[in-house]
């Protein structure tokens, strides 16, 4: 799926390329193919060099949160709810703290750190399954949940956005936690009416009642706000929550008689493992994305797009932030490689920025995570995992957009 959808960057922006040199007579079309070729990969190393940083780093603090026992905590905090949701799961199973730490990752954005884990727990799951090829409900609910990426703290973002030069680089972290909020409860609510979980069991309803209060008087308090105190309040909450995260682990390790900088460092090289291995991906899809782009391909393709939502009387704003939402069902690395290239074409903080960003942190690759999660134990009938995580999808793309037209419009 990879494979064709990266070789037919290439070959419609070759069609593309052709027609307008045949038809248009731009001969100068190939030299500006070429000269984004070179500039895209250029860009994919000053990329990766902060990419690792991040990766880095925040693997390692959350070495120190799992050496702490705070993993372990959320796990058994998290243990009558999993009961309910996963009942073919037992108390106590390994599943549940892989499933936790897997979460954990997802919530700081460290999408590329979570799969190594995430495999971890679906094998842990397959192992409690009686079939070899069907997968199993929790399967399913756990596949979902990983495919509407609930994030809290979408570091990733904030760094892809420094690196294009945001001033505040974590403008965009409330509009993300209220549309990644979007995608996780239609996601859940999918997959509990397939399955026919009862979400109203006391104890579901304990976890779930406080946290849709929650969030339901926090986004009254957003809507008295305007849209300058509303970028104010995202800036000072995104910076205060990322700094309190990292001196939550820091002191309860230190408490807890944890070597802090030791676990750290453990922590850190493995990071650095997962993000060596990245800069292939990154080259291969800005190219791509940029070839596409130079051809006068995508342009044409969101010009055509842009008609019809004139046409619709819709604001056409947010078109041009629709190349990241298009291919990240497919690629994280085709979104991450769209959203970068809207950055430098839009500016980072237009419009299509920050929606793009937005829609890169409230989303997740599904048909990848499919493919990576089921393939690793073996599964080919999915069941309703698909339909289930695609609709989360859907929610989290316009969940993304409404809330950027709310804070930014």
């Amino acid at each position: 799926m990879l494979n064709g959808l990266w070789l037919g960057f290439f070959i419609v922006a070759a069609v593309s390329a052709l027609a307008q040199w045949l038809i248009g007579g731009n001969a100068g079309i190939f030299a500006a193919m070429v000269e984004s070729i070179f500039a895209m990969a250029k860009l994919s190393v000053e990329v990766m060099v902060l990419l690792f940083g991040t990766l880095t780093l925040w693997l390692g603090f959350l070495r120190i949160a799992e050496k702490a026992g705070i993993v372990e905590w959320l796990a058994k905090a998290l243990g009558p709810l999993f009961l309910r949701l996963m009942p073919e799961v037992p108390a106590g199973h390994p599943a549940i703290g892989l499933i936790t730490l897997n979460f954990a990752a997802n919530g700081l954005g460290l999408d590329n750190a979570a799969t190594p884990i995430g495999l971890k727990a679906m094998k842990a799951l397959q192992e409690l399954n009686p079939s070899d090829t069907i997968a199993s409900n929790a399967q399913i609910l756990f596949l979902v949940l990983n495919a509407s990426s609930l994030t809290l703290l979408p570091v990733t973002i904030f760094m892809y956005r420094a690196q294009q030069g945001a001033p505040d680089p974590t403008l965009v972290f409330l509009p993300i936690l209220l549309a990644t909020s979007c995608s996780t409860i239609v996601g859940l609510l999918s997959v509990a009416f397939m399955q026919r979980l009862r979400l109203w069991d006391p104890v579901v309803l304990a976890y779930l009642i406080p946290g849709a209060l929650a969030l339901g008087a926090f986004m009254a308090l957003l809507g008295t706000l305007s849209a300058t105190a509303l970028a104010g309040l995202s800036s000072i909450l995104g910076n205060l929550t990322l700094f309190g995260l990292i001196m939550v682990f820091l002191i309860i390790g230190a408490l807890r008689k944890v070597k802090v900088y030791e676990a750290f460092v453990e922590g850190a090289k493995e990071g650095f493992d997962v993000a060596k291995n990245l800069l292939p991906y990154l080259v291969a899809m800005l190219c791509a994305v940029g070839v596409l782009r130079a051809s006068g391909a995508l342009d044409f393709g969101l010009d055509g797009i842009r008609h019809l939502v004139e046409w619709a009387g819709w604001d056409t704003r947010f078109v041009d932030a629709l190349p990241t939402a298009m291919v990240k069902p497919f690629s994280g690395s085709a979104a991450r490689a769209m959203l970068i290239e809207t950055m430098k074409t839009s500016g980072v903080d237009s419009f299509p920025a920050l929606v793009a960003a937005t829609i890169q942190g409230s989303t997740e690759t599904t048909f990848y995570v499919l493919a990576v999660y089921f393939g690793a134990v073996g599964i080919q009938r999915a069941r309703h995992a698909v339909g289930c995580a695609l609709l989360a999808e859907l929610a989290g793309v316009l969940g993304a957009i409404g809330v950027c037209y709310w804070f930014f419009g």
